[in-house]
């Protein structure tokens, strides 16, 4: 499980560093230990376990396959994904579309690229407060903003969705030079994951692909660099 240093109260993993997984349709990168890519330093973050950067070929993706007892979260940046399940779900997932399925006591699950060009998604998962929930999904548009667009809440606040876990999850697109508040609840954990572009979160260089776990209160704010930044922010 990867700690916060008590130094710095930073944890960071830079995009460079992570498990990189490449086939002739799928091209992932893993902040996280995730299938054959394993290291007992890096478990996870807290109760987030997964995040993986995925690029799928336009035809192809994962057919039919389960999850149990995992809150699984899928931020949609370019293209499409056709969703199926054995809940009855058939939906498409656009980009600025989040996506969020509760697998408790067990889903089956396809996710594949029906789109004519590839896509690109981030997959979270989050360790549910508890097992053999019901399983359960949600999916809703974003308009993301320059300011922090609230994602996951547990009230379900701003027109958020809620995961069995009380976590808080943001996306914002920063223009060039702006800068966003770190500010998470006293007593929690943050993460930035930097979908694109680039930044400074106090100084520390960010860019694509970078993440940075840090404890309440170890960091203030994020200044977007020259490219602009696309990011997300957990409260965990």
């Amino acid at each position: 499980m990867s700690q916060i240093s008590a130094a710095s109260g930073l944890v960071f993993r830079p995009a460079a560093e992570r498990f990189h997984s490449q086939l002739d349709w799928l091209d992932s990168w893993h902040t996280f230990s995730f299938s054959s890519h394993y290291d007992p330093a890096w478990l996870g973050f807290g109760p987030l376990r997964v995040i993986n950067d995925d690029v799928i070929a336009a035809g192809r993706g994962f057919g039919m396959h389960p999850h149990r007892d995992m809150e699984i979260i899928t931020v949609m940046v370019e293209g499409q994904l056709n969703h199926r399940d054995s809940l009855g779900h058939a939906e498409v997932l656009r980009a600025g579309e989040l996506q969020r399925m509760s697998a408790g006591t067990g889903v089956v699950h396809s996710e594949i690229n029906e789109g004519d060009r590839p896509c690109r998604l981030l997959q979270i998962w989050i360790e549910p407060s508890s097992n053999g929930i019901a399983p359960a999904y949600g999916q809703k548009p974003y308009a993301i903003s320059s300011g922090w667009t609230l994602l996951i809440d547990p009230d379900q606040r701003e027109g958020a969705m809620a995961i069995q876990r009380p976590v808080r999850l943001w996306r914002a697109q920063p223009a060039a030079g702006q800068s966003l508040s770190l500010a998470i609840t006293p007593g929690s954990q943050g993460w930035i994951q930097l979908i694109s572009g680039e930044g400074q979160a106090d100084g520390k260089g960010l860019q694509q692909g970078d993440g940075l776990g840090f404890a309440a209160g170890a960091l203030s704010s994020f200044a977007a660099g020259v490219a602009g930044a696309d990011l997300l922010l957990f409260e965990l």
